[in-house]
């Protein structure tokens, strides 16, 4: 890992376990509109692909959304919703995953530049990255809409390289879910996965990613030693 140089690392699912909040915001959302609400472990199946597409998955109480079931107007009205919800939630559930706090500093301190790219709406992140005194380590921030494109588009991940003056050759994407594994091989990028987080109740390494690890401090045993 020595030609590496830039660590982009996805948010929920990551560094974070954030579906207790998500869960409580959609079941608010569900309840809302007369909806029947869903598990934890349900809502956690998912997650992954932004806002909007979680919202729709929950309405129609699926992860494959058939074509034409629900209508753009209808699909707004509950991510409103939904994004109201989240914002309101005064205590929140969501914790960093074992290790990743005492990891992040040590990546940090031992040179390398660390970027997030999640699919999570910016208006979130920030907030959430003071909250566990993350906001110093990251040189680059990007939400799912900060761009016109998320993952699994390699977009965001071009776009942090090139914002942060490195080649892809020179980055690892380090992620839970196959849209992370997709988009940093797209980009041309080494894959490091995590088999905690949230991927459709599928094995992360069925996506082949360039090494997975069961927890963070395996992870950074590899990225520190190699």
């Amino acid at each position: 890992m020595q030609d590496k140089k830039l660590l982009i690392f996805d948010f929920d699912g990551t560094l974070i376990d954030s579906v207790p909040d998500l869960a409580d915001a959609i079941n608010t959302m569900l309840t809302t509109l007369g909806k029947p609400t869903y598990s934890l472990d349900t809502i956690k199946e998912w997650v992954g692909n932004g806002s909007r597409l979680l919202v729709e998955r929950a309405l129609v109480g699926q992860t494959q959304v058939p074509d034409g079931a629900l209508t753009p107007s209808e699909a707004d009205h509950a991510e409103q919703i939904f994004l109201e919800a989240y914002n309101s939630i005064e205590t929140s559930k969501t914790v960093a995953y074992p290790d990743v706090d005492k990891g992040l500093h040590q990546l940090k301190q031992a040179g390398y530049t660390l970027a997030l790219v999640t699919n999570k709406p910016i208006r979130f992140v920030p907030k959430i990255l003071e909250s566990f005194g993350w906001t110093p380590l990251f040189s680059s921030v990007l939400g799912g809409d900060s761009l016109p494109v998320k993952k699994p588009d390699p977009t965001p991940l071009l776009h942090t390289c090139q914002t942060l003056g490195f080649t892809p050759m020179q980055a690892v994407m380090i992620g839970d879910s196959v849209n992370d594994m997709l988009a940093g091989k797209s980009a041309g990028m080494d894959t490091l996965a995590l088999s905690y987080g949230y991927n459709y109740g599928q094995d992360i390494r069925d996506s082949r990613p360039s090494a997975a690890f069961d927890n963070f401090a395996d992870l950074l045993d590899y990225v520190l030693n190699q």
